[in-house]
C-alpha cells in the first residue's frame, strides 16, 4: 500500500482487501448469493485503485468483475467513480462521501454494441471499523432501478 493522498483522506478507511458474502436478486434472474474481495489501494496519487471479484461459495465459479478508481470529486464531501465491467459496461458515478458512508449515483452508463443493457446503477457503502457493508440497484432497459446486490466484508489487510 502506498501513502496515501491528502485529497484522499474521507476516502481513507476504504484502504485495505476486504472479504465476504452477499446475496443479490433481481427481476430478471432468482435470488442468489455470493462470496466476494474488495480491494482498494492508495498509489500516493489522488485516487484509489478499486477492483471486485466474486464468485459462487460452493464451487468457486466467477460470478462479477469490476475494476476502476475512487477519487475525490469537485468540492468537500464528494466523492466520483470510474469503473469497467465485463458484460461491456462502463460507469461513471458521482456522490457524496460523509464519515465511513459513500453514496454514488451513475451519471454516465456505457455500453459496447454486445454489452448488457444497464442504464443506471446507485451504490451505498457503509465503513465501521473492520467492516464494510454496501448495497448496489441497478436499472435496464425495460427494469426500472431496484435493489440488486448487498454485501458484508471484513477488512483482511
Amino acid at each position: 500500500m502506498g501513502q496515501i493522498h491528502n485529497d484522499l483522506e474521507p476516502l481513507a478507511a476504504l484502504i485495505g482487501r476486504w472479504e465476504g458474502r452477499g446475496r443479490g436478486s433481481y427481476p430478471t434472474t432468482d435470488p442468489f448469493t455470493y462470496a466476494e474481495e474488495m480491494v482498494f489501494e492508495s498509489v500516493g496519487e489522488p485516487y484509489l485503485l478499486y477492483s471486485a471479484r466474486s464468485w459462487a461459495p460452493d464451487d468457486q465459479t466467477p460470478i462479477h468483475f469490476e475494476r476502476g478508481f475512487f477519487f475525490p470529486g469537485t468540492g468537500p464531501g464528494r466523492v466520483e467513480l470510474a469503473l469497467a465491467h465485463p458484460l461491456g459496461v462502463t460507469e461513471i458515478a458521482a456522490g457524496t462521501v460523509s464519515g465511513g458512508t459513500i453514496e454514488l449515483t451513475s451519471t454516465v452508463i456505457g455500453r459496447t454494441p454486445s454489452g448488457s443493457p444497464v442504464t443506471g446503477l446507485d451504490r451505498r457503502y457503509q465503513v465501521e471499523g473492520d467492516s464494510l457493508t454496501y448495497e448496489v440497484d441497478m436499472a435496464m432497459k425495460q427494469v426500472p432501478m431496484v435493489f440488486h446486490v448487498r454485501g458484508q466484508l471484513r477488512r483482511m489487510g
